[in-house]
């Protein structure tokens, strides 16, 4: 998810058709730069070799079941969208859905030539790079311990997870190690954690907020949710996160 606005001014974005190690290359309609959909960065075009990098907002891959459940005044776009009828759009793990060959297909599609075999090419990893640092967190570790705290390029997180989806998110934690509240293995991704004085912190969009004063905040950050194969063509110098790191 990144930021429309491009050289101060708001666009829009498309998708160009073109592919990079199979990635989506995407481009600006104001200036009609094509973007690295991966990392954000212009590749060719006007705005290419100016290194700047278009911000990035941080995000979650959820079931809309979970979302609507923690947003229930949340809106959702419209899948009347006037280009295809309501009933095209259906989820990734139906037959129906354009994808759902590569889905659940062990390979890719084309040919990917920097590899590594530790994960799976398409298991799903929450990827976090600070500074010159990228670490690989695999949702299913993720999904079993719900809430892990972690260290990358010396800048201490804490990752919240639900146990049933690709949800997680990313906060920073400086000092404190966190827990999750006691509600239950089978709940969705914790609402609340608990800090190591025995202090409760209120899980938001946001960032993570004490529950004694809101004021004092710790910030979400950026990660990014992708299939190990992806997340290792742009980051060959990451690490996998292992239970008890």
């Amino acid at each position: 998810m990144y930021s429309g606005i491009v050289n101060g001014a708001a666009t829009t974005f498309g998708t160009s058709g073109l592919l990079y190690r199979s990635n989506k290359v995407m481009y600006d309609r104001a200036t009609r730069t094509l973007w690295h959909q991966f990392t954000g960065a212009p590749i060719i075009g006007p705005l290419a070799g100016a290194g700047i990098r278009q911000p990035r907002f941080p995000s979650v891959v959820s079931t809309w079941a979970e979302w609507q459940a923690e947003h229930p005044d949340t809106t959702v776009i419209s899948r009347d969208t006037g280009l295809y009828p309501p009933d095209f759009y259906v989820p990734e793990n139906h037959p129906n859905a354009i994808y759902y060959r590569y889905f659940t297909d062990d390979e890719t599609m084309f040919p990917v030539w920097l590899r590594n075999p530790e994960l799976a090419p398409k298991s799903v990893v929450i990827g976090v790079a600070i500074g010159n640092t990228a670490k690989a967190h695999p949702i299913d570790a993720l999904r079993q311990s719900r809430v892990i705290n972690d260290t990358i390029g010396g800048v201490n997180i804490v990752i919240t997870a639900s146990p049933k989806t690709r949800s997680a998110r990313v906060y920073q934690s400086n000092e404190l190690t966190f827990t999750a509240s006691n509600d239950g293995p089978d709940a969705a991704a914790p609402a609340m954690l608990i800090d190591q004085t025995g202090a409760g912190w209120q899980v938001t969009e946001e960032s993570l907020t004490s529950a004694d004063s809101s004021a004092n905040a710790l910030p979400r950050l950026t990660s990014q949710t992708s299939f190990w194969f992806g997340w290792y063509q742009y980051h060959p110098d990451t690490t996998i996160y292992q239970a008890g790191d």
